[in-house]
């Protein structure tokens, strides 16, 4: 098959660890790549950000990354790109005239808009995936958002526009059909995980005699690292370890400040981004890694660890209550109190730590390897022809 993935904000390209780059650009990457080695022939489209970019990156084999002109050549906040999308889509509408795609596959709400803009006057399917949702946003952030303020009536008719939406969990599922978007339309495929990076057995970082706790991911107020910071005052003798960001941005200096004045400036650790290919060996070294933010579309960080086999407590919010439930230990989001008693109890139950990084790891592998994950997802392309979306679902539900 010929396949698009249109993601404008997130470069599969791009460093991870900034405030718009995180688990979208590891999913789109991964997923081409995946697709690719399916045998179709899959191009990426994204959003050009400096003047220098070419056109077009040959990525692996089967994988294009195609820069595309819209709006400044220059990074820009993912809030801001909305104005730009009409030129993202005629840019698409003119490349796919002369060599259309099978299906286009849009990642993220404006790159949805887009992609129906340029797909549908040529008759190409739509697939969308949302990755977050403007409703759980703006219900958890309030005045915080800086979405546009017409982020959810686009959303809402995204989802009734696109010939199927992919959900990554169940809670998602939820979610759209509030909206609006046909349940017959929506199939449910989770985000996948390097199983050949993320493993149990390899090297870990050095560490002392303390119990590490382990915080990773993008540093934004919403990731709630600041309930595991408040959490670790009743966790005597532990040392949390946050990496994500970098040691000069908002959020670090916050949450820096507030180890401080709790008095635990000498067990916080804030070590800034980590290259990719040294997660696992930090990952290993923790003895729990925790991630509780207020919301969760869904959450790689929890199903890596787990294939690494580290014991994970996580938030009982979005695509966690899929992944995490049974396999590791759930708590309330913004609870410090709750997560201190969940930490205190697993730090001084090895055997409790032991059976949950068996599972975690059982679960992970049998689960959400990449090459079932773009199985998964080839078959919604390849069910829309037939009309068996339906069918899909109904299986699912």
């Amino acid at each position: 098959m010929r396949i698009a993935l249109i993601s404008e904000h997130a470069s599969p390209l791009a460093a991870l660890g900034g405030v718009d780059a995180g688990g979208q650009n590891v999913h789109v990457a991964a997923l081409a790549l995946a697709l690719a080695e399916r045998g179709n022939d899959v191009v990426v489209h994204t959003r050009r950000t400096c003047p220098g970019q070419p056109c077009a990156v040959p990525m692996a084999p089967g994988v294009t990354v195609e820069h595309v002109p819209a709006g400044p050549a220059e990074p820009l906040p993912k809030d801001e790109l909305l104005p730009y999308m009409a030129e993202f889509g005629a840019h698409l509408a003119r490349a796919w005239k002369t060599e259309p795609p099978d299906v286009a596959h849009a990642h993220f709400w404006m790159s949805g808009l887009a992609t129906l803009t340029a797909a549908e006057p040529l008759g190409i399917p739509v697939v969308q995936t949302y990755h977050a949702l403007g409703t759980v946003k703006r219900r958890w952030q309030g005045e915080a958002d800086t979405s546009p303020p017409s982020r959810i009536a686009i959303e809402r008719d995204i989802g009734r526009r696109a010939v199927a939406v992919v959900a990554t969990c169940s809670d998602e599922v939820r979610e759209l059909v509030a909206m609006g978007v046909p349940r017959d339309r929506i199939a449910v495929v989770p985000c996948g995980v390097d199983l050949g990076l993320f493993r149990p057995d390899g090297p870990a970082f050095p560490r002392g005699d303390r119990p590490r706790v382990l915080s990773i991911g993008r540093l934004v107020p919403r990731k709630g690292v600041d309930t595991v910071v408040r959490a670790l005052r009743q966790v005597p003798r532990a040392e949390l370890v946050i990496a994500g960001g970098d040691p000069g941005d908002e959020e670090s200096v916050r949450l820096r400040t507030l180890a401080r004045d709790l008095g635990l400036g000498d067990r916080v650790r804030l070590i800034g981004s980590v290259r990719r290919a040294e997660v696992p060996g930090l990952m290993r070294s923790a003895d729990v890694l925790v991630t509780v933010p207020w919301y969760e579309p869904f959450g790689i960080v929890p199903v890596e660890a787990m294939a690494c086999g580290v014991p994970v407590i996580a938030s009982a919010v979005g695509g966690h209550l899929d992944t995490v439930a049974e396999r590791g230990v759930l708590v309330p989001p913004r609870r410090p109190r709750a997560l201190s008693r969940a930490l205190a109890d697993l730090l001084t139950r090895p055997g409790l730590r032991a059976a949950l990084s068996a599972a975690g790891v059982r679960w992970a592998r049998a689960r959400y390897g990449w090459p079932g994950i773009a199985e998964q997802t080839e078959s919604v392309y390849r069910n829309l022809a037939g009309g068996r979306l339906g069918a899909l679902a109904a299986a699912e539900g």
